[in-house]
């Protein structure tokens, strides 16, 4: 197709050549040939009177005009996208579409877990691909990268809708054989233990609770084992004296299946605000808004669940 004497093909070799700054990398997100690719940067240096991308040692680089196109080409592209979405209405059963979640194994086991046995049966054609929350979370929900990102509230974009999900709590689990003092699991004792703990992405980001602990109580935990999911954290503590700080819903389902004490945490800590959040291309995306209010039913049924159980 092409606008004027622009092939409209070419926004999205444009888009993988700003975005890999590599003419290999371009090739293969398109499943280009490398010649393929490399004639159709010629033909956009051409239209648009610019190198876009320039040698510089080992390494290709974008120029000023490239950088500022990034952003407009983007946009172009994910507009296109939700407009070639849009259906009139959507059939759960017989609906075939893929899903990308942007978020932790805590948010997958809770709310993941049970959508994935909720469309087994009601819409067998949705699949999903859950991705961890890592160093470009907002960059990828930007890009359009991911459908939906779950994440605390204090990591959401005020770029693109966002709606609150869950509530919970932190807690602390032990071994069954843990020697804790008498008065229990004391702020003196928590000081004083060895931890695991969670980290996230390339630069090993510390979890929420370990932030506020530092931050509002001074607590600079002792931590000997770090693990790149909540979910490890419980293993790794059975047979140890260690401590493991994690969210408290998922620390009750280990605390059923393996020798482990849950104990309240011994510092004040705000609630865990989890939000899901969409780029604002989706928002009228029909299958986009079946599939998020069925994480909102989910969410609610948890919600309903751990008030019982409290």
């Amino acid at each position: 197709m092409r606008l004027g004497h622009f092939d409209l093909n070419l926004f999205v070799a444009l888009d993988a050549l700003l975005d890999t700054a590599s003419i290999t990398r371009a090739a293969e997100r398109l499943h280009l040939g490398v010649s393929a690719t490399s004639a159709a940067l010629g033909r956009l240096r051409e239209h648009f009177g610019d190198e876009l991308l320039v040698q510089v040692g080992r390494r290709m680089e974008l120029t000023p005009l490239a950088q500022s196109l990034r952003a407009p080409v983007r946009e172009v592209l994910l507009r296109s996208q939700a407009t070639l979405a849009t259906r009139p209405d959507f059939d759960p059963a017989t609906a075939r579409r893929h899903f990308v979640f942007n978020t932790t194994d805590y948010t997958a086991t809770v709310l993941l877990a049970p959508l994935s046995q909720a469309l087994e049966s009601e819409a067998p054609g949705l699949t999903l691909d859950i991705v961890p929350l890592g160093d470009r979370n907002l960059e990828r929900l930007e890009r359009g990268e991911v459908d939906l990102a779950l994440y605390p509230a204090d990591n959401a974009s005020d770029d693109h809708p966002r709606e609150a999900l869950l509530e919970d709590h932190f807690s602390c689990l032990v071994w069954t054989g843990h020697h804790l003092p008498e008065a229990g699991l004391t702020a003196e004792h928590y000081r004083a233990a060895r931890h695991v703990a969670a980290r996230f992405g390339e630069r090993r980001v510390p979890t929420v609770d370990e932030v506020h602990l530092s931050q509002q109580h001074g607590v600079q935990r002792q931590v000997v084992s770090t693990a790149s999911s909540f979910n490890e954290l419980p293993a790794l503590v059975v047979g140890t004296q260690r401590v493991a700080t994690l969210q408290t819903r998922l620390a009750r389902m280990y605390a059923r299946i393996l020798p482990l004490r849950l104990l309240p945490l011994p510092f004040d800590m705000p609630p865990l605000q989890l939000v899901m959040q969409w780029n604002r291309h989706a928002e009228h995306d029909a299958a986009h808004r079946w599939l998020r209010q069925r994480l909102r039913q989910l969410a609610r049924r948890s919600e309903e669940h751990t008030s019982e159980l409290q």
